[in-house]
Formats: structure tokens, C-alpha cells, sequence
């Protein structure tokens, strides 16, 4: 399970699956493997069988312009405060983000996030099984996108990653779509059945835990373990996770944080 949190997202997590299997733990053995956003794209690298290190050095020399910039920080405010609301129905929650993200005018950013799916070095569905999270804009409906769903992989992991008021969202087969994070940063509770649950969550330190918790009991996986960014990977971090210049940064310190982790994963693992 692979959790949202832009592009230090994407490199952490990339850099902790590496790490892992320098160190004999390979969570790419998984029988499922479920991304959101960020996770969408280390989840497609990991079922395609890319070369995860050599992806994020792709990344790192081809994706160098400055962040995203937001010219309206209080809408986003308001849309993450209304994602987090419990007392509104988590559909309407849903649905009112995606009517911002709709009328939101940040289309100049289309081609940037176009070329996260673009970038993918295999862009076909795998054979095995990937689940790929999504939010409709328009009714707030979630949606999960796999190899029978019709949807281009490359347009899936896009759409995944459409934050709202940054990005527009994706079309795709006359809807458009926002990033699977409106409805949770893990979605872990898609892995319910599971015998073993890993779950890579880089913005954990910034999410409320019950609703990891409430994903968790959902999934009832016997044994399962979930990673946060430790202290140092915080740092590298920093305020900005849609960063560019945080592509090798990032990576390395999932790398570094992997150390700590491969017993207690294997543990699980195994």
C-alpha cells in the first residue's frame, strides 16, 4: 500500500522499496498493489518491474523547474479543511473538493502533470494486479482504476495525482478526475482479504491517524506494519513536498531510513 505525498512522496517511498531490497526484503513480491497518487507511480514502477533507482534519476535530471506555484493558498485551505470535516457525508466532502478542483483555474499546469503518467517507462497495464485510486470531480464518487477498468495507465496514475486547486483534473472517458488522496492519503482499507499489510504513508506525520486506524480494521490483515518518514526524512522534506529539487534528496533518505526498517518489515513480510 503506497500513500500519497508529491514528489517527496514518490522518491521516499521509492527509495524505501530500494532499500529494502538491498536488504533482502522485497515488498514487490506483493500479490496487490494499491497506490494513491504518489503511490500510483511508485506502485505502477514497482507491478511494471522498472529500475526504481534508475526512474528517480530520470525524474531528477528531466523534472527541474520550480514547484507548482499557488496563487490561492486559502482555497486550498478550504478544500483540505472540508476533506477533513467529520461531520460532513464523506461523498459530499468529496464532491464539494472536486466542484473547486473543476472551477479551479490551474489548467497552465496541465502538461506538467500530464508528463508524471508520460514519464512511466512502461505505460501498459501489468499482468498482475494493480489498484490505482481516484476521485470522479464531479459527484465525488471514488474509484478505483485496474487493468479491466477501461482506463489508460497512463491516465490513471495522472488522475491519481491531480491534486485539487493545483492541478486540473483528468479526463478520462468523458469525466474528469482528482487525486485518490480527496478520499484518504492511503486508502489502505482497498487491501481488506489481505494475509500481510505494509503500508508506505510519507505525509503521516500530517494525517489524522483515525483514519488510517479505520482502514486498518478494514483491511484485518493478521500481521501489517506502516512506515511514516522518520525525523531526517521530515527535514529533507521541508514545506514544499511538490518540490522538484527533492527528487534525490528524497530517495536517499528513504534509502537511509530503510536500514531501521528491514527487520521489522521482514517480520511481517515473511
Amino acid at each position: 500500500m503506497l500513500g500519497g505525498g508529491g514528489v517527496a512522496g514518490i522518491a521516499w517511498e521509492a527509495g524505501i522499496v530500494t532499500g529494502l531490497r538491498r536488504l533482502g526484503v522485497d515488498l514487490g513480491t506483493a500479490d496487490r498493489i494499491i497506490g494513491t497518487s504518489a503511490g500510483s507511480v511508485v506502485g505502477t514502477l514497482v507491478a511494471t518491474g522498472a529500475d526504481l533507482e534508475e526512474a528517480i534519476a530520470h525524474q531528477a535530471v528531466v523534472d527541474t523547474g520550480p514547484p507548482p506555484a499557488v496563487d490561492h493558498m486559502d482555497e486550498v485551505m478550504q478544500a483540505f479543511a472540508i476533506m477533513f470535516d467529520p461531520t460532513l457525508d464523506p461523498l459530499e466532502a468529496r464532491r464539494r473538493v472536486g466542484q473547486m478542483a473543476l472551477a479551479a483555474r490551474v489548467d497552465h499546469y496541465a502538461d506538467r502533470l500530464a508528463a508524471v503518467g508520460e514519464r512511466l517507462p512502461v505505460k501498459e497495464w501489468p499482468e498482475r494486479e494493480l489498484l490505482i485510486t481516484s476521485v470522479d470531480a464531479a459527484t465525488g464518487e471514488f474509484v478505483v482504476w485496474d487493468r479491466a477498468s477501461g482506463a489508460p495507465l497512463v491516465l490513471a496514475v495522472a488522475s491519481s495525482c491531480a491534486v485539487p486547486m493545483v492541478f486540473p483534473p483528468v479526463e478520462i472517458n468523458g469525466r474528469r478526475y482528482v487525486d485518490g488522496g480527496v478520499r484518504s492519503a492511503t486508502n489502505a482499507d482497498l487491501a481488506e482479504g489481505a494475509r500481510a499489510l505494509v503500508v508506505l504513508e510519507p505525509l503521516g506525520t500530517l494525517t489524522p491517524r483515525a483514519v488510517l486506524d479505520a482502514e486498518m480494521a478494514k483491511a484485518g490483515a493478521p500481521t501489517s506494519y506502516v512506515v511514516h518518514p522518520d525525523t531526517a526524512s521530515v527535514a529533507v522534506f521541508g514545506q514544499n513536498v511538490l518540490d522538484p529539487a527533492l527528487w534525490g534528496p528524497a530517495f536517499a533518505a528513504g534509502i537511509d531510513q530503510a536500514a531501521a526498517l528491514a527487520e521489522p518489515i521482514a517480520a511481517v513480510w515473511s
